[in-house]
């Protein structure tokens, strides 16, 4: 014990040195020094991995035990520093910065000297009496890096997978009410930024039901593309120092402890060096960015004026100098939302393709760029829904001046009649003046009146669905 000022230490070496460690810090000698050698940001790893490579360690443990290569006695401390770790309790011990280098060990270890000193302190031992439950020789057992880390990974990203899913079939509901709600509301539809032909508001909505529908639905099935897991493989996939009871054991017991369907890969070479499932699933993370940000882009110039086709909600005050601004806050976030997750597919991309050998050294940007897309999708999708969605409303009166006001409407609706250069002529004879228009047709006798309005009622040109 030292004086007053000071905490009590506990001294831990590795190859390189001693490090003094708070005596009653869960962490050891490993997470230390990754927290000097990574002290670039507060971005932490992601409680979700972490509570996956904690479910590894559990899982491991049973199985160790199972197959006799690890004592009750330690097997059982390990597993209710486990629990005690998945219910929450500790999560401010785990430390190491998101990005690192090591392709995850430092959070591997990390997690290890937790589980230890946890364990440790359960069988009534101090932290750091790494003679009796050890980080490496007990908690990590049958294990390597670089298959708990990718093993990990693709629990968590299954459960974020599962819930953004939920969140696309939510949203999808709500664009169709709104389908629903506007089916008999006219608008003036446009390309390319410029007056085309009719459409209802609700066909509008229908087609970005439909846009989200897909994306829900490749969502969903990717999570097949995550279940084959390379735990077992230890460092390269080969599964050296894994009992080989133990590799078959831990599959099963790590399938029933998650929930999950996973299953051992048939190549667990292939799992450890090559991360391309990882980019699969993070593209179609990206089109479902691509179509939100779409959909908020259309919202926000309907809401806007002169368009005010749409009336979005009112969510705070927009400007600092200008009383009574309100802006289109909800699609701006969307937007900003899905420029990240394109940005972080950038990112994966590149770190998968630069993985060398039998190994990827860029695992930690992989998952905190995988596991932030999902998690930034699910909560952006159900904001998107409950605050834009759900609460906006249709301006049938501005809907219906656009379209009486179109002269590309009247024109392309007169083409069949009467072909495309005398439209054209006519409407440049009228100066884009719509009543003149009509006053010119007339004039050449062209059609009689009767006609002509039938013509250009533009009900009859919308199908509807």
């Amino acid at each position: 014990m030292t004086d007053d000022n000071k905490t009590a230490k506990r001294i831990e070496k590795d190859k390189l040195g001693k490090v003094a460690i708070d005596q009653d810090a869960l962490y050891g000698i490993q997470t230390a020094r990754a927290l000097e050698n990574f002290k670039i940001s507060d971005s932490k790893v992601r409680k979700e991995l972490i509570y996956s490579i904690v479910t590894v360690k559990k899982a491991a443990a049973m199985a160790n035990e199972k197959v006799k290569a690890l004592d009750k006695e330690r097997a059982n401390a390990i597993v209710e520093a486990c629990n005690l770790i998945l219910a929450g309790k500790y999560d401010d011990n785990f430390i190491t910065n998101a990005l690192q280098g090591g392709a995850g060990t430092s959070t591997n270890m990390n997690v290890n000297e937790v589980i230890a000193n946890l364990a440790l302190k359960i069988s009534g031992r101090e932290p750091g009496d790494y003679d009796y439950i050890h980080p490496l020789d007990h908690v990590n057992m049958g294990q390597s890096t670089n298959d708990v880390y990718p093993t990990a990974l693709r629990i968590a990203s299954i459960n974020l997978v599962r819930a953004l899913s939920d969140e696309c079939s939510k949203l999808q509901e709500a664009l169709q009410r709104k389908e629903n709600e506007f089916e008999f509301i006219v608008k003036l539809g446009r390309t390319e930024m410029m007056d085309a032909l009719p459409i209802t508001l609700g066909q509008e909505f229908g087609a970005y039901a439909q846009a989200i529908a897909r994306d829900r639905w490749r969502i969903y099935k990717v999570e097949e593309r995550l279940r084959q897991i390379n735990l077992g493989g230890t460092a390269i996939g080969t599964g050296s120092n894994a009992n080989k009871m133990y590799t078959f054991r831990v599959i099963e017991i790590i399938r029933d402890l998650t929930g999950i369907g996973l299953a051992k890969a048939e190549y667990p070479i292939d799992l450890t060096q090559n991360n391309d499932v990882f980019v699969e699933v993070s593209g179609l993370l990206k089109a479902l960015a691509v179509n939100i940000m779409k959909i908020a882009t259309d919202l926000r110039i309907m809401n806007s004026k002169p368009f005010g086709e749409i009336k979005l909600s009112d969510m705070q005050a927009g400007s600092t100098i200008m009383p009574g601004k309100v802006n289109p806050v909800i699609p701006e976030m969307v937007t900003q939302v899905a420029i990240k997750v394109m940005a972080n597919d950038s990112a994966i991309s590149m770190c998968a393709a630069n993985g060398n050998f039998e190994l990827n050294a860029f695992m930690p940007l992989i998952a905190e760029s995988l596991l932030e897309s999902l998690t930034l999708l699910t909560e952006t999708l159900k904001i998107f829904r409950t605050k834009c969605i759900n609460t906006l409303t249709a301006n049938e009166e501005n809907c219906k001046k656009h379209l009486d006001n179109s002269i590309v409407l009247l024109a392309t609706a007169l083409v069949p009649y009467i072909g495309y250069d005398m439209a054209a002529e006519i409407i440049s004879e009228s100066n884009e003046n719509p009543k003149r228009v009509k006053e010119i047709v007339l004039e050449r006798k062209l059609m009689d009146e009767d006609k002509l309005n039938e013509i250009l009622n533009y009900h009859h040109t919308i199908t509807y669905l």
